[in-house]
């Protein structure tokens, strides 16, 4: 475990060494972890785990796509793939990796199926922190733990294969058994974790929410979207626009403040860029922190998963989903988008 200091903040990591493979199987070899769901957490973290040497089973609803694609990667029907009720009957650690509504859905089916002793596992604060809303209350006798990787499942699963881990934060909400916090930290290296972080339910389900519609999914399309419009309104070529505005960023700029912070991406810019930026950025801090403000109190609150079960729960969903969706791909924006990654040198063989 390695301490992290920041300024007077204190905090601790666990890192992939502190639970090495001899560990782990000390650990979990006599565990079935069923895993509930085979979306895109689903599937990263139930093949991590399988490549780990785990014992994983899934379950999911029959006939369906992700059911197919369980079969397609080895999974097999009554034997390591069963519909979600008898997954929940034979794991002994329940990986709850359904849509959060999903989760609401299922709960009353579920409860009954979590015995004494038996772990319950979430990759999300959601169903936990607002149980008003989802119904789900754990018995108090089983343990109650949380990984939640600062990724898609797709990044969980390129990761692990790359050699590479995840960040990810975990979370003891209950124990029962008095091994909780072991199971976690051992389901979380498991999984592709390179290291962890110590956070609570509420926390991690509140930074998460606020930081998907904020800059890492909301708020970044938006600063996009209004760039584009305003050189496009402008006379530039949709090619310039999305060039200037998305391709550079996601291409060249953003992996150098991954590699290094963004003090490094700002010394390896032109002068004219670093003025720009520097005198830039407080602008647009403070034009911006009154959303950022009202959108966590919306989320604190509980009014943003409102929002996400009512929309999620109509028979509707999907369809309204794939409209929006389709409004984005169809963009003039994204439709420059497509033209431009098409351009790569990688993409052509160059």
């Amino acid at each position: 475990m390695r301490e992290i200091r920041i300024g007077d903040f204190v905090e601790y990591a666990v890192e992939r060494s502190d639970y090495p493979p001899a560990k782990i199987q000390q650990i979990l070899g006599h565990e079935t972890i069923a895993v509930l769901g085979y979306g895109v957490q689903g599937r990263g973290q139930s093949l991590n785990m399988r490549d780990n040497g785990l014992r994983v089973i899934i379950g999911q609803r029959p006939g369906g796509k992700s059911w197919q694609e369980a079969i397609n990667d080895g999974w097999k029907p009554q034997e390591t793939l069963f519909d979600l009720e008898e997954a929940a009957r034979r794991g002994t650690i329940v990986q709850y990796l359904l849509s959060d509504a999903g989760q609401k859905e299922m709960w009353p089916r579920l409860k009954p199926l979590l015995t004494p002793g038996k772990a319950l596992y979430f990759s999300h604060g959601f169903s936990i922190v607002f149980s008003d809303q989802t119904g789900v209350v754990p018995p108090p006798d089983i343990d109650v733990i949380l990984v939640a990787p600062k990724g898609s499942g797709t990044t969980v699963r390129r990761h692990f294969l790359e050699g590479r881990g995840i960040n990810a934060s975990f979370a003891i909400h209950q124990d029962a058994t008095g091994r909780a916090r072991d199971r976690c930290l051992a389901l979380g290296v498991a999984i592709g974790s390179g290291y962890l972080f110590e956070t609570t339910f509420r926390k991690e389900v509140v930074s998460d929410l606020t930081g998907e519609r904020g800059v890492l999914m909301g708020a970044i399309y938006g600063l996009w979207l209004a760039q584009y419009e305003v050189l496009r309104a402008h006379g530039h070529s949709p090619s310039e626009a999305f060039n200037e505005t998305v391709e550079e960023a996601t291409q060249s700029l953003y992996p150098l403040i991954g590699e290094n912070g963004m003090d490094w991406m700002y010394a390896n810019c032109s002068t004219t860029a670093q003025r720009g930026a520097l005198d830039w950025y407080p602008r647009f801090r403070d034009a911006t922190k009154a959303v950022f403000e009202e959108l966590y109190q919306r989320v604190a609150n509980g009014e943003e998963t409102r929002r996400v079960l009512e929309a999620n729960s109509r028979p509707d969903y999907r369809e309204q989903l794939e409209r929006e969706l389709r409004a984005i791909r169809e963009s003039e924006m994204w439709q420059a988008g497509k033209v431009v990654r098409e351009l790569r040198p990688e993409r052509q063989g160059r």
